[in-house]
């Protein structure tokens, strides 16, 4: 299973907000700010300030996308 932040980038695109406007505005570290570019994981207290600081849900900023089975079809 992967997780995607692209939503997250494009609400900020939508907003006028840049990754520091949302660190400041979440009150979230540069270390948190960083694991997101890379689409690690981060606890799920960092996306709750986020969804805080942006009026949202988890769903709205972030999608869970399935390992692939390895099955052809």
């Amino acid at each position: 299973m992967t997780i995607s932040y692209d939503k997250l980038w494009h609400m900020l695109i939508d907003r006028h907000m840049s990754k520091t406007d949302l660190i400041r505005k979440s009150n979230i570290t540069t270390n948190a700010m960083a694991r997101l570019g890379k689409n690690q994981d981060v606890r799920v207290e960092v996306l709750a300030k986020i969804c805080i600081a942006l009026q949202c849900n988890f769903d709205d900023i972030m999608e869970i996308i399935p390992k692939n089975t390895g099955k052809e079809q």
